[in-house]
């Protein structure tokens, strides 16, 4: 079966998720049926599916590029890091464990057969998949317990592209020294290279292409240039500035900017929460870990976490914790959200995350959290401001409300809400009615602008990447790895000194 590839990348953030949403996104204008698939990724961005399985926002993203329901199969393994140097295991979409790294290497060849049984699946199922790797494959002290770069594309028959992040510089050093680790066994599927975000002249560039052809056998199938603001689902902490700190380019259409602060919490969860504020048109949202940093802020926002006991310790340590009682005092507005929310309690009885028993919340809200060792996984829909919201809840804790306002399935008091939805503020008209209230408590001349889609905007940058490799790849190129699989043997040349029990062999 030859009609799947791998992604790879020379380093954490190359542009793995990009490419690979880039090429789904291309096949699908082709009419072909691709699918995206990750076997394990360890990110504190998650997805619920619509038959209720977690999996990674990346591939939820990656999804909707191809143009096709997410589901667990697409990432059978999900790593959500906590407070304690421990992570929970989500296998095929539910949780299963919480292991330590050691741990972990042990489970590696039971996780590496679901994970081939999903892939033997999805390309039984669809025409292309196209496979995101993770971190670097050439990571040597993991190799032999690898189940998401090179020993899933040894285990099923997958030919790989190597992506290099040329705006960190050093990429062709990245590229030609990722192939000299590997095994020989390995370097036979490594058939190409993508460089990454580049700005300037490619003509500058292409002596330096035809070198590293030269060097490692291996061509460039494409040099493809940064896109500013893609800001797409980001999977982790690297990628945190992408989703603020800026103003839509349009400016705000009222007399006044409106400032959102959120609190950048250790163990921060699901920011992707932020992109539709980011998005809106005279919203300037930044993150804040200092009193100070909250002071000017119109709204300040409590976003999820993995730790919510341990990250409200670190709420206290910096200081934030007067001046969010400040704000409610004052009528200023605070928005909860899941794991924010959970922070605005009376109290938080958790013997499951941290199993730290009681502790006492913020109490800016009539609420009580327990935590339950099931985890909850659901897509709700409900109403606010006379709008239908969509939205999507991971979570351990449950929050008993004894008073306030209902708000999704939260509360609310005075300016404070609290809510256990992600993905509420994508819903384009709650979310105009919310900016609305926070304008009008916050003492701001801010208009929300009245044409402003998120879902069309997602799409429109999922296009974009689309157009990238469209425009920016060799496709005959690429179509020819998807559809020969791995190139014969013999016909790349091998790069010395190879993994390093081959360079103590030489």
């Amino acid at each position: 079966m030859s009609n799947a590839l791998l992604v790879a990348g020379t380093t954490s953030d190359a542009g793995k998720s990009v490419v690979t949403a880039g090429i789904c996104r291309w096949l699908a204008r082709q009419g072909v049926r691709v699918a995206p698939f990750k076997a394990q990724n360890m990110s504190l961005n998650s997805f619920v599916t619509a038959d209720g399985a977690e999996i990674g926002r990346a591939q939820a993203m990656q999804a909707q590029a191809a143009q096709v329901e997410p589901e667990a199969a697409m990432n059978p393994v999900l790593l959500k890091p906590g407070a304690d140097g421990r992570s929970q295991v989500v296998l095929l979409g539910r949780p299963v464990a919480e292991v330590g790294a050691l741990d972990y290497r042990e489970r590696k060849p039971v996780l590496l057969e679901r994970a081939l049984e999903c892939l033997a699946d999805l390309r039984r199922r669809y025409d292309v998949v196209v496979c995101e790797g993770a971190g670097s494959p050439a990571e040597i002290n993991l190799r032999d317990r690898d189940i998401a770069n090179m020993g899933l594309a040894t285990a099923a028959g997958l030919p790989v592209v190597v992506v290099g992040d040329i705006d960190r510089g050093g990429v062709f050093a990245a590229m030609y020294g990722t192939l000299a680790l590997l095994s020989a066994e390995d370097q036979r599927h490594v058939a190409g290279w993508f460089v990454n975000k580049f700005r300037g002249d490619a003509r500058l560039l292409a002596p330096g292409l035809e070198m590293l052809h030269d060097l490692t056998g291996r061509p460039v199938l494409g040099t493809l240039p940064m896109l500013p603001g893609l800001w797409l689902d980001a999977e982790d902490s690297l990628d945190l500035t992408t989703v603020v700190d800026r103003v839509d380019a349009r400016g705000p259409l009222g007399a006044d900017v409106l400032r959102v602060a959120v609190v950048r919490f250790p163990r921060l969860s699901n920011f992707t929460d932020l992109d539709a504020l980011a998005q809106e048109p005279g919203v300037l949202v930044r993150w804040a870990t200092r009193p100070e940093e909250l002071a000017d802020a119109d709204l300040v926002v409590l976003p999820g976490t993995r730790a919510t006991v341990a990250d409200l310790a670190w709420l206290r340590e910096r200081g934030l914790e007067p001046a969010l009682k400040a704000r409610a005092a004052a009528g200023l507005p605070i928005l909860g959200v899941c794991g924010g929310y959970q922070m605005l309690a009376r109290s938080i009885d958790d013997e499951v995350e941290s199993k730290a028993g009681q502790v006492s919340g913020l109490a800016l809200l009539p609420t009580h959290v327990r935590f339950g060792a099931e985890k909850v996984l659901a897509r709700p829909v409900g109403e606010a401001y006379g709008q239908r919201v969509d939205g999507y809840e991971i979570h351990h804790g449950v929050v008993s409300v004894e008073g306030g306002e209902p708000f999704l399935d939260g509360c609310r008091v005075g300016a404070v809400w609290g809510t256990t939805w992600h993905g509420a503020l994508e819903n384009d008209g709650f979310r105009r009615e919310l900016l609305c209230e926070v304008a009008e408590l916050a003492g701001r001349a801010f208009v929300p602008a009245p044409d402003t889609s998120f879902a069309a905007a997602r799409e429109a940058r999922l296009d974009r990447l689309g157009d990238l490799i469209e425009e920016h790849a060799d496709t005959d190129a690429l179509w020819k790895l998807i559809e020969g699989g791995v190139p014969a043997a013999g016909s790349l040349p091998f790069l010395p000194p190879g993994a390093p029990e081959e360079a103590g062999k030489a």
